[in-house]
């Protein structure tokens, strides 16, 4: 019953991609999410049913077009394999619970800022404002009728840690004139409301630990210069998601090593 569980929100995760492409591909240029339908950004042919199948569909099509030719984004490939495996991954976390939805649309959330700052070196505000206020709305919730959920935090912990998050990145930003943009600033805030405090450290910690890495890697094989920005965002949405699911079990490990 587990592992059929797992596939099926694996295949959920691949369906609800779909929507996070578009939202990928939309808000950045101010487009409606709901029209015109789907359609290919090179010939503007709306797209059949049997070109929306995810995965499945661009692999039929090796990528491409069918009406045009024209190449697809591997991204939408990508973008619907990975949420999967995140969603797969966070019902075996914590199997069919609040928790688990409270997770996928965090999941969601985060995937979403990732891809749209990697790729236009944007973290909008109009997603992050909207999405601090809906985790302080989560947190207060839950802490008035369901406080013993572990993915969300207490209103305290989580308003200590979007104010850590909140104060370390706007320190970074002064300090590094320039090195580090004010929307990284807001994300690392909504970071510290979302995993609440002591866990904001850890998120924060594996963001800068691997975008440190990713940066290196990029310059020692000249995949980019030293002038050229690196998105900082991408990591610390990665970490926000790694502390969601293993948090708890990362800062249990670190206490017993003392």
């Amino acid at each position: 019953m587990e592992a059929i569980l797992i596939i099926t929100f694996f295949l959920l995760g691949m369906s609800i991609a779909s929507f996070l492409n578009v939202c990928i591909d939309r808000l950045p240029a101010h487009q409606s999410l709901v029209y015109p339908p789907s359609h290919c950004a090179a010939c503007n042919r709306r797209l059949a049913a049997k070109d929306l199948i995810p995965v499945f569909s661009y692999l039929w099509l090796r990528g491409r077009c069918r009406y045009c030719g024209a190449a697809i984004p591997r991204r939408i490939l990508w973008m619907e394999l990975g949420t999967a495996v995140l969603f797969g991954l966070a019902c075996w976390r914590f199997e069919v619970s609040i928790e688990l939805a409270v997770a996928l649309f965090y999941i969601c959330l985060f995937m979403v800022l990732m891809v749209i700052d990697w790729e236009k070196g944007l973290i909008l505000n109009k997603i992050v404002f909207p999405a601090i206020v809906a985790s302080i709305v989560i947190s207060a919730a839950f802490s008035l009728f369901l406080p013993d959920i572990e993915i969300v935090p207490f209103i305290g912990r989580a308003a200590i840690g979007g104010g850590i998050g909140l104060v370390i990145f706007f320190l970074i930003v002064i300090v590094s004139r320039g090195g580090m943009g004010w929307g990284d600033v807001k994300l690392a805030a909504l970071i510290g409301l979302v995993t609440g405090f002591p866990l904001v450290f850890i998120a924060l910690l594996i963001g800068v630990v691997l975008g440190g890495v990713v940066a290196a890697l990029l310059l020692v094989f000249k995949i980019k210069k030293r002038k050229e920005a690196i998105p900082f965002g991408p990591f610390l949405a990665i970490a926000a998601i790694a502390t969601l699911l293993w948090g708890n079990s990362i800062l249990s490990w670190y206490r017993g090593l003392f």
